[in-house]
């Protein structure tokens, strides 16, 4: 006899839900604009009807787009939509060029969508790109950092002072306070003047990983919009092709796409993924191989496709990126029914690897013009022949220092909430980014493993190889010699390395936790839970670099 349902439910026609969504959503918005406007003085800077407004709206775009996951079936398609309007909110939160090295790309990919395909040091630039580049330096939270020794608000006696990780400063209680909005003022002001000095195309040589971004600046051009609106054209150009990747990667996994999913919302991804950074589809096409890897069947098509991305990955990133190459070894043989030996498209992929390097290689230096002596990222302390050599010969002591720089950083899965240049650290998503990365491996838990123990071990071993190799390529190529940390390493590094490691996580939770929940249930709880990871993300980058905290100089 079918025992009777206890549960109490308030029987509430759909227009009547969404209706008492939007009510929520609209009280939502008046009581954080409320917060912000008092924990961080806001009515000062603008009218209180300007953050009112704005939080108000957004609230009332989540409950819209709630609505429009709801009619999506599948979890590639709901993932999209949500990298999507995620993604959107990063491209807007984030300032102009503030992205790790966007000024150059921003320059490469403008140069491009123009249909200059060659590179000429000596090619000149608009008036409102200098004006642009002039208003926004890059690492625009330290360009600004003021250090010093003030009084004690308190006291009154002297003091040190370091406004470092601060992106709105004010000098005195009640003094002037400078925040990117400034930077947005000048630009205005200055997009007609004529530069003072030409600017020069960057030291950048190429093509196929700014065309996402050339054609957004093209069709910006097009309807009419400047130096900014380019900018913010390419940036969404990027964005629909990591979407796109990533849609595809999630349409290509056949397991724990929760985990490839949580790694694509992370906050530090969408980032990248919503920038002028060749990163955003460099990323994305990790996270494809990794998808193709989940896969128990491999026909001659997955193959290709794995060989394409691969090959892609290696003309944005060349030689590291070889060892994807060798993970096709690790497609069991029993699922393997691609035309040909799994060897033989592994010998095939390097070759072709190595072709599309000389290619990009070569095509840079016959169409490169009036460029002066390239000198070394770092300066002459900076010798990469020097520091292998002395790599080699002091084995111990470099196994120290990669470890003690790995240590520095929490190993980089603290770091997940590091924004700008590494300048602007968020502590909130520094705190999330782990416990996102341990919740995509629970949501993977109940699902039968994706992985058998030959696979796991190969991609365990890769990780830990790829890893080192860019510690070793950054210690070798940016470090001065024999320094005792390694120089230029960021967390966008180790992206796809931190997504074998949940994959790697997965099984082990399974086996400790024996968890109840249904596997289907887990797919529809990722989408929600790291969409809202990714809300939040993206809302506090726009808080932290427009909003507040705001660091006093008391003078």
């Amino acid at each position: 006899m079918k025992e009777p349902n206890h549960s109490f439910r308030i029987p509430l026609f759909p227009p009547l839900r969404w209706a008492l969504a939007a009510a929520a959503a609209v009280v939502t918005g008046v009581l954080w604009a409320y917060y912000w406007r008092v924990f961080f003085y806001l009515d000062s800077r603008v009218s209180p009807l300007v953050p009112t407004l704005g939080c108000t709206a957004l609230c009332l775009g989540v409950v819209a787009a709630a609505a429009l996951l709801r009619r999506l079936r599948t979890l590639p398609a709901k993932g999209a939509a949500c990298l999507l309007l995620c993604g959107l909110l990063f491209c807007f939160a984030n300032p102009p060029l503030q992205t790790p090295d966007e000024s150059e790309h921003y320059l490469r990919t403008y140069a491009i969508s123009t249909g200059h395909l060659d590179f000429d040091y000596e090619r000149s630039y608009p008036d409102d790109v200098a004006a642009l580049l002039s208003a926004f330096p890059g690492a625009w939270t330290n360009s600004h950092t003021s250090v010093g020794v003030g009084n004690d608000p308190d006291t009154g006696e002297e003091k040190p002072y370091d406004s470092a990780g601060y992106a709105l400063k004010q000098y005195g209680d009640d003094g002037r306070i400078e925040s990117v909005a400034d930077s947005f003022a000048d630009y205005f002001a200055n997009r007609d003047t004529p530069a003072e000095e030409p600017l020069h195309e960057p030291v950048s040589f190429l093509i196929l990983p700014f065309l996402p971004g050339a054609i957004g600046m093209a069709l910006a051009r097009l309807f009419g919009f400047g130096a900014l609106g380019c900018l913010y054209g390419g940036r969404l150009g990027n964005l629909l092709a990591y979407t796109a990747i990533c849609w595809l990667a999630l349409r290509q996994a056949q397991k724990y796409r929760p985990a490839l999913l949580g790694v694509m919302l992370l906050p530090m991804s969408l980032f990248m993924g919503a920038s002028l950074s060749y990163d955003a589809t460099l990323l994305a096409g990790y996270y494809l191989m990794i998808a193709l890897l989940l896969r128990e069947r491999w026909t001659t098509g997955t193959a290709g496709l794995y060989l394409a991305a691969c090959l892609y990955v290696n003309v944005a990133k060349p030689y590291l990126n070889l060892l994807w190459v060798v993970l096709l070894l690790l497609v069991p043989a029993g699922n393997w029914r691609a035309k040909g030996r799994r060897w033989h498209w592994c010998l095939g992929g390097l070759a072709g690897a190595w072709a599309v390097i000389w290619v990009t290689e070569t095509y840079a230096r016959v169409l490169r013009y009036n460029y002066p002596v390239i000198a070394r990222q770092g300066g002459e302390a900076v010798n990469g022949g020097q520091q292998l050599a002395f790599v080699l010969a002091n084995p111990l002591r470099s196994v120290a220092t990669f470890w003690g720089t790995l240590c520095e950083n929490q190993f980089f899965v603290g770091q997940l909430g590091l924004f700008g240049w590494k300048d602007m650290p968020i502590q909130a998503l520094n705190l999330l980014g782990p416990v996102a990365l341990l919740a995509a491996a629970l949501l993977c838990a109940p699902q039968p493993p994706a992985l058998d123990r030959r696979r796991s071990a190969g991609l365990g071993g890769f990780a830990v190889i790829y890893a080192l190799g860019a510690i070793a390529a950054m210690y070798i190529t940016y470090t001065p010699v024999a320094m005792v940390r390694v120089v230029g390493l960021q967390t966008r590094y180790f992206l796809p390395v931190f997504l074998i490691l949940v994959l790697l996580t997965a099984p082990l939770l399974c086996r400790v936790l024996a968890p109840s929940v249904p596997a289907a249930r887990g797919e529809q709880l990722a989408v929600p839970l790291f969409g809202l990871h990714a809300l939040f993300g993206a809302v506090l980058l726009f808080q932290h670099y427009f909003v507040g905290p705001i660091y006093t100089i008391h003078l």
